[in-house]
C-alpha cells in the first residue's frame, strides 16, 4: 500500500468527500480489503448501494481490487493508501477546491463524532479510559507556529508509532490533529 495519495484536482476530493465514501475508504484503511456486501452491512446500506460507492472510488484512484484475497462470486476491494492530502493553498485558488475542502473538512469533523460516540469507557482497561479522549485549547499563534506544531504532531505520532511497534497493548488507535483561527468577530 502506497503511504499518500496527494490530490491536486478539486474534483477528486468532492468524489471522496461523499459521506458514504468517506466511511467506506475509511473501514478499507482500518480494517482491510472487503467486499460490497461485508462493507454493506457495517454501515447499514444496501450491497448496490456500496458497491456504487466503491466503484466510485475506484474510478478516482482511492481503491483497487485486492488480487490477494479473490471471492468467486464478488469483488474484494483494498485502500490504495493510507491517507489522503492536498495543499489547501493549491486547492483553494479557486470556488470550487474552497468548498471541496470546506466539505472534506465537515466530513472529518462527522468522523471524529461517529468515533467519540462509538467509544465505550466501559469496555476499556483503566490503562486506556486514562489516556484516550479529547481536549481542546484555544491559543494565540502565527502561521508559524501553527505549521510547527502540525510538523512536529506528526512526526512525534510516526516516531511514537515505531517506538512501540510490536508492543502486545498495541491497538488501533484513532488520533487527530488540527486547528484554524477564530474568526475576527471572536476575538
Amino acid at each position: 500500500m502506497e503511504e499518500r495519495y496527494k490530490i491536486s484536482d478539486p474534483q477528486v476530493l468532492k468524489a471522496v468527500a461523499h459521506p458514504l465514501r468517506v466511511r467506506l475508504l475509511g473501514l478499507l484503511r482500518t480494517d482491510g480489503p472487503a467486499t460490497a456486501s461485508e462493507l454493506g452491512r457495517k454501515v447499514g446500506e444496501s450491497s448496490g448501494s456500496t458497491s456504487y460507492h466503491l466503484r466510485e472510488l475506484f474510478k478516482y484512484g482511492f481503491i483497487e481490487e485486492d488480487p490477494e484475497r479473490r471471492d468467486g462470486r464478488e469483488r474484494r476491494w483494498r485502500a490504495r493508501h493510507n491517507y489522503t492530502s492536498w495543499d489547501d493553498v493549491e486547492m483553494s485558488a479557486t470556488a470550487e477546491g474552497r468548498e471541496a475542502i470546506r466539505i472534506i473538512h465537515l466530513r472529518q469533523a462527522e468522523m471524529v463524532g461517529r468515533v467519540m460516540e462509538e467509544f465505550d469507557l466501559g469496555e476499556w482497561s483503566h490503562d486506556w479510559v486514562d489516556v484516550a479522549g479529547m481536549s481542546d485549547h484555544v491559543v494565540w499563534l502565527p502561521p508559524a507556529a501553527l505549521r510547527e506544531f502540525n510538523r512536529k504532531a506528526e512526526e512525534l505520532l510516526h516516531d511514537l508509532e515505531a517506538e512501540y511497534a510490536g508492543d502486545p497493548e498495541a491497538r488501533q488507535v484513532s488520533a487527530w490533529h488540527g486547528a484554524v483561527p477564530l474568526s475576527k468577530e471572536e476575538q
